[in-house]
Order: C-alpha cells, then sequence, then structure tokens
C-alpha cells in the first residue's frame, strides 16, 4: 500500500463522511477506489473527486451534475471542465438567488403572523 493513499476509515474521517455515504458514492461510481482483497485505499485522484464531489453538494448541485462534471474532466480535460462549470455555477447561482427571495418571502410572513398572534394573545390577556 502506498503511503499517500487513505483507508476506507481514513477517507470518512478526512472528509466527515458516514461510511454509507461513501460506498453510496462508489456504488454510483462518483469514486473508484483501489481495491485489494476487501480493502479499499483512496489515492489523490479520488481524494479530489470527493473535494469537488462535497463542494459541489455543498452548492446544491444533484450528484448526476456532478457526475457528469467529472466525467467532462476525464475526457476532454480541465478546460471543458471549467467551461462547464462556469455555465452550470451560473445556473446554481440564479436557482439559489430565487430559493433566497422564496426565504425572505416565507421569513417576512411568518414574522407578520407572529407579531399578529402575539398581539391577539396580548388582547386576550387584558379581557381577562
Amino acid at each position: 500500500m502506498a503511503d499517500d493513499r487513505l483507508t476506507f476509515k481514513e477517507m470518512c474521517a478526512e472528509f466527515d463522511v458516514t461510511p454509507r455515504t461513501l460506498r453510496y458514492y462508489e456504488y454510483i461510481e462518483l469514486l473508484q477506489p483501489d481495491r485489494e482483497g476487501r480493502a479499499r485505499y483512496y489515492g489523490a485522484r479520488e481524494r479530489g473527486r470527493m473535494q469537488l464531489i462535497l463542494r459541489g453538494r455543498k452548492f446544491g448541485f444533484p450528484l448526476e451534475t456532478i457526475r457528469q462534471w467529472l466525467l467532462i474532466r476525464e475526457k476532454e480535460g480541465t478546460v471543458s471542465q471549467i467551461e462547464a462549470w462556469m455555465t452550470l455555477s451560473g445556473e446554481q447561482l440564479e436557482e439559489l438567488a430565487e430559493q433566497r427571495a422564496q426565504l425572505d418571502e416565507a421569513i417576512d410572513e411568518l414574522q407578520a403572523l407572529r407579531a399578529e398572534s402575539a398581539k391577539f394573545l396580548e388582547s386576550q390577556k387584558s379581557k381577562t
């Protein structure tokens, strides 16, 4: 085993993911660790892919989009991957801005309803 590779357990700890998550990423072929018997080992390539997967998930990208993005790098190279990233990230920024607007609206409505309810309760208490 090369010293720069991580075991399954080390990979989980390094990226703060559950064993189930790591196995799932392998199952859907986002990660392809080296295998020696039943043991799995993750080299620099797999660690880099994991960083990209987790970053993509943080930004709200679906796993299938992340898979396609990783495939572009393998098949077409870094420049094509970055070009795809620019397109996808622009679309995701628009989606996140829309979600933020919806959340802001929901927060405003909830605060108004809560204030109205508080006034109602106060008026009921003053009657007794």
